[in-house]
């Protein structure tokens, strides 16, 4: 009787595992096993594209860094080349200042507005050099015939 009790609980346990309620416990976890596998790859995507974000906000960043350097540096060799600039006017009003430049243009001057270093005026500059000689020759021609009160603003 023992073993025939033994013999039905074997039989039982190899048919009901056969049976669908078990195959689809067994379906139901290799569905959700899919779902975490689906859900992890939408994390790590999601994750990359914020990576992918951040890089792109800081080369933003860079370039912007590298953009005011290479300004910088453009109008640092500016100042060396044209160390001896022709004033013809100074203005604290930043209009006039634009206005009188405009005017020196039209009438064929290279006019340029500098910040005064150390002060609020804008000066108009009619013409600038590299060499004080050529300069001074300017200014005495442009006081001759432009501007008396014109004059020479060195940048250190």
């Amino acid at each position: 009787m023992r073993h025939l009790a033994a013999l039905t609980i074997i039989l039982l346990l190899v048919t009901l595992t056969g049976c669908k309620y078990f195959k689809g416990k067994k379906s139901r976890g290799k569905k959700a096993h899919e779902t975490e596998l689906l859900q992890a790859k939408q994390d790590s995507i999601r994750i990359a594209d914020s990576i992918m974000k951040v890089q792109e906000r800081l080369k933003a960043i860079e370039d912007a860094r590298l953009d005011s350097i290479r300004i910088a540096e453009e109008k640092r060799a500016w100042e060396l080349k044209n160390k001896y600039n022709i004033i013809v006017g100074s203005f604290i009003t930043p209009e006039y200042a634009r206005s009188h430049a405009e005017t020196y243009r039209q009438k064929g001057y290279d006019a340029k507005i500098i910040k005064m270093e150390g002060g609020r005026f804008d000066l108009v500059s009619a013409e600038a050099y590299a060499s004080f000689r050529k300069a001074v020759e300017r200014l005495q021609e442009i006081q001759n015939t432009e501007e008396m009160g014109a004059w020479m603003y060195v940048i250190k």
